[in-house]
């Protein structure tokens, strides 16, 4: 089990947003995190990637307690697209993705060795951003500038990847190009993949299992058949909805809201 929660509780200072989460991922699975606003899900997703310390319970990474590591090593392992990336002002597409190497490499390691060319020129073409290479990234389009943020997440090697909202500001065509990339990455590099999603459609598309998250509580996590009925959706939505089989798997129509 490459990541596991134990009764995980945790937020920002006073406040508690996460409560008593149990959570187990399997080797090579996408999972997606859903919610309404605010039930907590880029707060869990920070506590997964030790951007937050949570408060009680464990997070078990390769079964070791995650901040019992060195943040090296974690970044080893896991890599992390967070919503919103901090662009560096000159640097290129190929400067930015050589960062992902920093955790394989020793503090007076200045330059790539072989190896770390040959991850950072793996990570270029695997998101199809090689072509940009040369190119700051303060030039790239929306698309173009996720594309090259995933490129530095894999330079990384790792073998877990979260992502933050990563459709967030892409048009349709955008996201399900990003989205079909995730895919062949996870069955190319065997990834186990968690994602936020708003977008519930997408979720149940491409992820493996759901976890629904309702005020900082796990509602229920399955696949997404066994979690999209018209009664959850109802619970942690507040929305009616009619359940439809298509030719991506099961879709939702929303019908009515049930909030009033």
């Amino acid at each position: 089990m490459p990541i596991e929660t134990q009764k995980i509780t945790g937020g920002y200072k006073n406040k508690t947003v996460i409560r008593q989460i149990d959570l187990t991922l399997q080797n090579g699975e996408w999972l997606s995190l859903l919610g309404a606003n605010g039930s907590g899900k880029s707060t869990f997703l920070k506590l997964l990637s030790r951007i937050l310390q949570p408060t009680k319970g464990l997070i078990l990474l390769d079964g070791k307690e995650i901040h019992d590591l060195p943040p090296n090593i974690v970044a080893q392992k896991m890599a992390i697209l967070p919503q919103q990336q901090t662009v560096p002002t000159g640097l290129t597409v190929h400067q930015l993705v050589s960062l992902g190497r920093t955790p394989h490499q020793s503090w007076w390691q200045w330059e790539l060795d072989v190896e770390d060319r040959q991850k950072v020129e793996e990570a270029l073409v695997q998101t199809q951003i090689d072509r940009e290479s040369d190119r700051p990234v303060t030039q790239l389009s929306g698309g173009e500038r996720q594309r090259a943020f995933l490129a530095l997440a894999l330079a990384q090697d790792p073998k877990i990847l979260l992502l933050d909202e990563p459709t967030t500001y892409l048009d349709i065509n955008y996201q399900l190009q990003l989205l079909e990339l995730l895919n062949r990455l996870k069955q190319q590099r065997e990834l186990t993949i968690i994602t936020v999603l708003h977008d519930i459609n997408l979720a149940a598309r491409y992820s493996d299992r759901l976890a629904l998250l309702d005020r900082g509580l796990l509602y229920g996590v399955g696949t997404p058949a066994e979690i999209l009925t018209p009664e959850a959706l109802i619970d942690v939505f507040g929305v009616k909805v009619e359940i439809i089989d298509t030719p991506v798997g099961i879709q939702i129509c929303p019908i009515a809201s049930c909030v009033t």
